[in-house]
């Protein structure tokens, strides 16, 4: 029987994610039953989200289980077939996980149209990290023209998407992000009408200057400093939508300094997880999948070849080294 090769959790992490926290295996390709399908991966997502998988603590999701198939969306073709809705050669998006082959049953599984979008970006603007990005923005920050939106992490998967459907919303965008090149890129390519290098700027006075009227909706991505930074500068009646908090993934999270903010400006804070709002996923990818193809939404990937450095490229992701959407390419 053919062989194909996973990575599964060897242990948990104790603080920062290290290449020893994973496990490189050759397993036998499962046999295909009635009512499944075998999907050759050609494309791995990863996320920050895997991070809080991989502690075994309370949270929305269950722990990934140790030496099982690290958790994560995949995009692929399926090569094999005894399922009624799917046939060898559908290309589809799918959460099989890191491993070069993944057999399903279809739950959860969606076929993607490639004559008009590349497949990775089913993953990207097309796919999860899309959809929290318009969730985010039009159902909980409520975006409307003349507003002024901030966006943590613009240049990333998601905070890149919310800055321009923003911008196309009427609102100015403003956007943090770490490094002279990735601003260059919010601000230049992305359209966004500033950005903010948290790296070299004191993010509370350069947002001072750059939203004197303040702040009316603001999309969390890290956390940390950087909300204590904005927190000052909200509107009244303003909304945040939290959507990850990646300063704390790896360490003890900065607690919030002044919290009565929410009180003085009667602040509405919402955390999300966009799994369980499906029902938005149909009309979210509609208008998603559209603007990418009328050049409309730009993305940027940044691609590590092969299933055997998705543990460096994860790891890079965690410190922000990544450009965009962090993929690992199979095929």
């Amino acid at each position: 029987m053919p062989k194909y090769r996973r990575i599964v959790l060897a242990s948990r992490p104790s603080g920062p994610v290290t290449p020893e926290n994973f496990r490189l295996e050759t397993i036998d390709t499962p046999a295909v039953a009635d009512g499944q399908f075998l999907v050759r991966n050609h494309y791995l997502s990863l996320d920050p989200y895997m991070r809080g998988r991989m502690n075994e603590s309370r949270s929305y999701a269950a722990s990934q289980p140790l030496n099982e198939t690290m958790v994560g969306g995949t995009a692929g073709e399926v090569v094999e077939s005894r399922h009624s809705r799917f046939t060898v050669g559908d290309q589809v998006v799918a959460y099989l996980g890191w491993q070069e082959y993944g057999l399903s049953d279809g739950t959860g599984v969606y076929k993607a149209d490639t004559t008009h979008l590349p497949l990775s970006a089913y993953l990207g603007p097309v796919g999860m990290p899309g959809v929290t990005a318009w969730y985010g923005l039009n159902r909980i920050i409520a975006a409307k023209a003349g507003n002024t939106v901030v966006v943590s992490a613009a240049s990333g998967a998601v905070g890149s998407v919310v800055g321009q459907l923003a911008r196309l919303a009427g609102c100015r965008a403003i956007g943090i992000a770490g490094g002279a090149e990735k601003c260059t890129y919010v601000a230049g390519e992305l359209g966004f009408d500033a950005c903010i290098d948290y790296k070299h700027e004191d993010v509370a006075k350069s947002l001072k200057a750059l939203a004197p009227d303040g702040v009316d909706g603001y999309f969390e991505n890290v956390g940390g400093e950087i909300l204590n930074a904005v927190l000052p500068r909200m509107n009244a009646f303003g909304r945040i939508a939290l959507c990850g908090m990646i300063a704390g993934y790896d360490g003890q999270p900065t607690p919030i300094t002044n919290p009565t903010w929410f009180l003085i400006s009667r602040l509405k804070l919402e955390g999300f997880i966009i799994t369980e709002h499906m029902d938005v996923w149909p009309v979210a990818l509609r208008e998603l999948g559209g603007l990418v193809a009328r050049g409309k939404l730009r993305y940027r990937e940044t691609v590590a070849p092969g299933l055997e450095n998705a543990p460096a490229a994860f790891i890079g992701l965690l410190k922000g080294q990544n450009f965009g959407k962090q993929l690992v390419k199979l095929v």
